[in-house]
């Protein structure tokens, strides 16, 4: 499965939540996390999508660090299998 279709998959699934998984780009700061999503309750978490067995790079790896300890859960999806389970810990949090 390529990164696009997990990363269609997640926004699929926020939606049915009645969330949103916005693209987040970010001019002037590279490596920030592909997607933010907003679920209901004011629910709201940073999502890195990758290919199956990819590893974010260490810029992103740094970024991810930096917005954790601003107090902001960060997820690496690599797998739809995974969606599931993150957008539950993101609802729970």
């Amino acid at each position: 499965m390529r990164e696009s279709e997990i990363e269609s998959r997640l926004r699929a699934e926020a939606k049915k939540m009645g969330g949103m998984a916005v693209k987040f780009t970010s001019p002037g700061l590279d490596g920030v996390p592909d997607r933010i999503v907003l679920l209901p309750g004011r629910k709201i978490a940073f999502v890195e999508l990758k290919a199956p067995g990819k590893k974010p790079r260490p810029l992103q790896e740094k970024r991810m660090r930096q917005l954790k300890s601003l107090g902001f859960p960060v997820y690496v999806v690599d797998g739809a299998e995974q969606i599931g389970g993150v957008l539950d810990e993101i609802c729970a949090t």
